[in-house]
């Protein structure tokens, strides 16, 4: 009799669509500041603000809350793609300015047409301004003069609050001793819990089980060398 090893059934790449509201943004030390940046407005003390923080750290989320509370128009600083009108009409936001890039006069005019119209200007990054690729001098001075907050390492408290809304946001629903034990052995990055979560999901809905403490040490053991 031929033996067979029983085949993992590959899941679905169902998507899996984050909650973005402001009820849905986590509150913990590392975000506190970029959270407060984006409830106090429009009383900012620069019409400039830029949050930085690394790759899945929560720019993305804090900036959809911005943009729906401000009324923002989501631009992209290069010549041609109406960003200048765009900060002449209201408040506007610029996604990933360190890495998809923009053209330093076009970001230095916007800059200028927000402050010259009383309008805002949000920004996010994975680096200060200070580290952009800057050669325009005038806009180096503009953006040094901008509010910037740093969204922190992450500690404890917001990796669990993390992983809970990146399961919640994928319809499950896990033990806190579950989260906890995540926590205490996965590698200290918000990227990490992500990348952490998709692969236990896939994993459970493969085998058609629950996650669970078992699945989570196969995962990290995968990703981290996790031990028991």
């Amino acid at each position: 009799m031929t033996s067979r090893k029983t085949a993992e059934q590959l899941p679905l790449a169902f998507g899996h669509e984050p909650a973005t509201g402001r009820d849905d943004l986590l509150v913990a030390a590392p975000v506190n500041a970029a959270v407060a940046l984006v409830d106090a407005w429009p009383d900012w003390r620069s019409p400039v603000a830029v949050i930085a923080g690394p790759v899945g750290s929560g720019k993305s989320h804090l900036a959809a809350v911005w943009r729906e509370k401000a009324g923002a128009a989501l631009v992209v600083a290069r010549p041609g793609a109406g960003a200048e009108e765009a900060a002449a009409r209201g408040p506007v936001l610029v996604e990933d300015a360190d890495r998809d890039g923009f053209d330093d006069r076009t970001l230095f005019h916007m800059i200028n047409t927000v402050r010259q119209n009383g309008h805002t200007l949000m920004m996010t990054s994975r680096l200060w301004p200070m580290s952009w690729p800057v050669t325009l001098p005038d806009l180096a001075s503009r953006l040094k003069a901008a509010t910037v907050v740093e969204i922190g390492e992450p500690d404890d408290e917001l990796l669990s609050q993390v992983i809970v809304k990146l399961f919640a946001d994928r319809q499950l629903f896990v033990d806190d001793r579950l989260v906890a034990y995540i926590v205490a052995r996965m590698e200290r990055s918000l990227e990490a819990a992500q990348t952490l979560v998709e692969r236990l999901d896939r994993l459970a809905l493969s085998r058609g089980s629950r996650i669970t403490r078992a699945l989570a040490r196969q995962v990290l053991g995968e990703m981290v060398g996790g031990e028991d």
